[in-house]
């Protein structure tokens, strides 16, 4: 046997000798128990931190220019750029068990869309039932031409409860003052659905849809809708040239054992009510700011059990 013949059998013999190895070693060193727990908290994190800083460009799924939403007379119309007028006073911290007797609550509409649980969340001198042309647009809007969800199907407008209508202010991204309405299911079962509606001139100009519940298995009492930027920001085109007075509004969803709700936005207290589970604020802002509305929620031993701060998954800091 040659020197060269000789060399090239020890060479295979412990090329083999060393893929036995590795694959021994790979089959005893397998990869770690993936932490699925962590992953998806981290993972909502990240969603609602690149949903805040998207909504600041582009928070509608529609992005068109939002304007003034014709009032009183029922005319199309275009409005000015004047402060929004102030709102009815609304109890803080209602509960969704006694909204429905509150002497401030609209009385109920079985055969159309559910009332706010006060009429507070009602403002700008919007009446309920332009809340409710508005809703009944931008369901229309979802079905029609460009705007079409694909399969999505909202239902109709009586399968939904009004929880907030108020001004909406143009800005660089969307020039143009209008409305802002926003609705949910009457009945989550089978999947919650969400909808902030933006009106112009009469028309349907916007939807935000938000269906199912992103809310993590550990989340808090108080679960900030990740959209609601929508409501409480102007583009970040304008970040420290907001136009002032600013009517801004937030929502999310709250846990039976939150009975009363604190929030503040730059250095003002908001009005808040808890609507079958869902919490609504807003208030009036007169100044520039870089941080979000901070919130609060207290069960009824008046225990803090949410602070907003302490929410690793609250984009606490505007885009």
């Amino acid at each position: 046997m040659s020197g060269e013949t000789q060399r090239q059998d020890v060479e295979g013999e412990f090329e083999g000798r060393l893929r036995g190895m590795l694959s021994e070693t790979a089959y005893a060193m397998g990869p770690p128990p993936v932490p699925y727990g962590t992953i998806r908290r981290r993972g909502v994190v990240e969603r609602r931190r690149r949903v805040a800083a998207v909504g600041a460009v582009l928070v509608t799924l529609a992005a068109l220019p939002a304007g003034a939403y014709a009032l009183g007379d029922g005319r199309h119309g275009r409005t000015g750029t004047a402060a929004p007028a102030p709102s009815a006073s609304v109890p803080r911290g209602t509960s969704a068990a006694s909204s429905g007797s509150s002497s401030g609550s609209p009385s109920a509409s079985p055969s159309g869309p559910g009332r706010p649980a006060t009429t507070g969340q009602l403002m700008d001198g919007i009446t309920f039932g332009q809340a409710v042309n508005g809703l009944e647009k931008c369901l229309a809007y979802n079905t029609t031409g460009k705007h079409r969800m694909g399969s999505v199907d909202l239902g109709d407008a009586a399968d939904y409860r009004i929880i907030l209508a108020m001004h909406s202010t143009g800005d660089s991204n969307a020039p143009g003052d209008g409305v802002h309405v926003v609705a949910v299911k009457k009945d989550p079962v089978p999947k919650p659905v969400r909808l902030i509606c933006t009106i112009e001139d009469g028309e349907a100009q916007g939807l935000n849809i938000a269906m199912g519940d992103d809310a993590p298995p550990d989340a808090g009492a108080v679960y900030p809708d990740a959209n609601s930027g929508a409501l409480y920001q102007q583009s970040f085109i304008d970040k420290g040239r907001w136009k002032l007075p600013f009517r801004w509004g937030i929502i999310g969803t709250v846990k039976p054992s939150v009975t009363k709700l604190t929030v503040s936005y730059g250095g003002g207290k908001g009005d808040t009510v808890v609507d079958h589970g869902w919490f609504v604020a807003y208030g009036t802002l007169h100044q520039q700011v870089t941080r979000a509305p901070h919130i609060k929620g207290y069960d009824a031993a008046g225990k803090l059990v949410y602070d907003s701060d302490q929410d690793k998954s609250y984009a606490k800091t505007l885009p």
